[in-house]
């Protein structure tokens, strides 16, 4: 791989992972209008060690704690905030869990063109816009309950469609369950943790079946460049979060899937 093309997709999955803006729309799109080939599955599985490792470091002390909580829990202590949202993550990943083993190979074939990328950039944009702008923020992570983490968990696997964005769409979520900005920002990001790792260890396991021969440079710098970037994107997304607001990422949405529309049609 080119070291540039290296750097632009190690870049593009650090930051687009935790923005709401698709971070797959953004890897799938280089390859198919550029004319780029497909990166690999090592390059696959070294990005997304990267953004697992940033958003586990950058909140090391939340999940530190939250391990402890949930392991004094199983072994019969009393229950704790930490444990219970430790059981949230467990139970918030089950459906996309689910569903991606059900639907993969069909959205893998079906859904990954850049039409439905446009379509679900602009239309689940326009959603995050309605539920910004609509907000009460009445409510923190510590008051969600059992049908919040559901729902919040089964929406999460619409993210499976290329250009839905993971990030983006449990925001919205959480926003129309009355959670703050930030809470519902950091429960996305926690939430992130358990997919990552079950999204790397599919893509490794396949990865190992195929016996694909890496280039070890390029994996190590995607690993290293993507973690930098992702940690960047957290802690500047956070800080600017009650500043900015939604609208810009939904502006940005609506441009993007405008501008890929006109490219589909005229190309």
């Amino acid at each position: 791989m080119d070291l540039g093309y290296i750097i632009l997709l190690a870049v593009i999955q650090g930051i687009t992972e935790f923005l709401p803006i698709s971070s797959s729309a953004h890897l799938i799109l280089p390859a198919q209008l550029l004319g780029l080939a497909d990166q690999g599955l090592a390059f696959d599985v070294a990005v997304h060690v990267g953004t697992l490792s940033a958003v586990l470091f950058y909140f090391r002390r939340d999940f530190s704690l939250l391990i402890y909580g949930w392991l004094r829990q199983v072994r019969g202590g009393r229950s704790s905030q930490h444990a219970r949202l430790g059981w949230a993550l467990i139970i918030g990943t089950i459906p996309a869990i689910l569903a991606g083993l059900a639907f993969n190979d069909f959205i893998e074939q079906n859904l990954r063109s850049t039409l439905v990328i446009a379509a679900t950039t602009i239309l689940f944009g326009v959603l995050l816009g309605y539920a910004d702008i609509t907000r009460t923020e009445v409510r923190k992570n510590r008051d969600m309950t059992f049908k919040d983490v559901v729902i919040i968990g089964c929406v999460q696997a619409l993210a499976l469609i290329p250009g839905t964005s993971r990030s983006g769409i449990t925001i919205t979520a959480g926003l129309m369950l009355g959670l703050t900005r930030n809470a519902a920002a950091r429960f996305s990001f926690f939430l992130s943790v358990p997919l990552i790792m079950a999204a790397g260890s599919y893509k490794g396991l396949e990865l190992f079946q195929q016996g694909d021969q890496a280039q070890w440079s390029a994996v190590i710098l995607g690993a290293i460049l993507a973690a930098i970037s992702a940690y960047a994107c957290i802690h500047w997304f956070l800080k600017l979060l009650n500043r900015l607001g939604m609208m810009p990422f939904v502006i940005y949405r609506l441009l993007l899937g405008a501008a890929l529309l006109a490219m589909y049609w005229l190309l």
